[in-house]
């Protein structure tokens, strides 16, 4: 029996290794993409770079580890199945339910410890990680300024339509000035010049306007058209805002004081309900994955590691349509929080558990 299990355990682990790295591998260079225009820029320390990959992974793991549990399932045992293991393991005497049961104990093991990770490790990094995009921020001043929000410098404020590296569009910049009328700036297009002073922003304008009103009569405005305009942004006086958490940065704990506290203003708490129900949901989901994924892996035909791919693919889908479908439905109060967050786990499970008693009776 000790020998059946290590085996069994062994075959699936190096399938569950490969695909977790190379999943991790995936997801932490997707994120560097999407932030590279962040922390790719001068000033930016590579210390805070690695610093950042640390954060990144405790996040990233709550959805890779039972994906990877998934594919490495769906491979190894329809490799086993096809091969004719499982016939002639039953065949001496065990049962499939002695032989799938250490899976069964590794999924709600994972779960068990999931529940951890998505609570504290998670959302701890996740916090971690926006404190250090802000610290980034902060020593490289170029990354400040974000396309579609307002940035408040000492005596400007600065909303730019988009950002790409150090070109800008659709700039408009509001100054206030002592003992004269605040002045707007707007240009089409502009860039970032190299500054060595970190304290320091400064901007190429093109192709611009510059209105202020007439101190005299307000009602009437001086503007000036200009084709290149220059302005620099001093950082000096400017403080960086505290960093609040988001409903993703905060544990089960921290959760439920922030319902209490909405509860007793008579605010409906119920997004953040959904979000403590979707930690549990996420961290259970390695169970329901290995109990549909066996007999689905044990009815795989011989040649079919596409086919292990193609299930776990729709495996995945359909498990985060119907996660985005139950919060959805428990946020308009239509169902218990609970149930709708759980609802892809109850539909993975009881799928599961049926096609098991099925192919144990086949």
């Amino acid at each position: 029996m000790k020998i059946l299990r290590n085996y069994v355990l062994k075959e699936v682990g190096g399938p569950f290794i490969l695909s977790l790295s190379v999943l991790m591998f995936i997801m932490l260079v997707a994120n560097l993409i999407h932030q590279a225009d962040k922390i790719i820029a001068p000033g930016v320390s590579l210390l805070d770079i690695l610093k950042l990959f640390g954060t990144w992974i405790p996040y990233l793991l709550r959805y890779a580890l039972p994906i990877s549990l998934l594919m490495a399932i769906l491979l190894s045992f329809g490799r086993i199945s096809s091969d004719n293991e499982i016939l002639a393991m039953t065949a001496s005497g065990f049962s499939l339910y002695r032989i799938i049961y250490p899976i069964i104990i590794v999924g709600i093991i994972f779960s068990l410890f999931s529940v951890i990770l998505n609570d504290r490790l998670a959302t701890a990094a996740h916090f971690a990680s926006r404190v250090i995009l802000t610290r980034i921020a902060a020593s490289s001043p170029v990354s400040l300024i974000d396309d579609g929000t307002f940035i408040h410098f000492d005596n400007h404020i600065v909303f730019v339509d988009s950002v790409n590296r150090n070109k800008l569009k659709g700039i408009k910049i509001f100054e206030t000035r002592p003992d004269k009328p605040p002045r707007t700036i707007v240009a089409r297009e502009g860039e970032f010049l190299t500054v060595k002073d970190n304290n320091i922003i400064k901007l190429k304008l093109i192709d611009g306007s510059s209105d202020e009103p007439d101190p005299d009569n307000p009602n009437d405005f001086y503007q000036l058209k200009f084709k290149t305009y220059y302005i620099t942004l001093d950082l000096s006086q400017t403080q960086p805002a505290k960093i609040q958490k988001k409903p993703k940065d905060m544990n089960i704990e921290e959760l439920g004081a922030k319902i209490a506290n909405l509860e007793k203003f008579n605010v409906d708490p119920i997004e953040l309900v959904i979000e403590v129900h979707k930690k549990v949901s996420l961290a259970f989901a390695n169970l329901a994955f290995v109990i549909i994924a066996l007999p689905l892996a044990i009815k795989t035909k011989k040649g079919s590691k596409l086919a292990g791919f193609a299930i776990g693919l729709i495996i995945i889908i359909l498990y985060y349509v119907l996660l985005a479908a139950g919060s959805a439905i428990a946020a308009r109060g239509l169902v218990w929080p609970a149930l709708g967050t759980e609802l892809p786990n109850i539909v993975l499970i009881i799928t599961g558990l049926i096609l098991i008693v099925k192919t144990v009776e086949r």
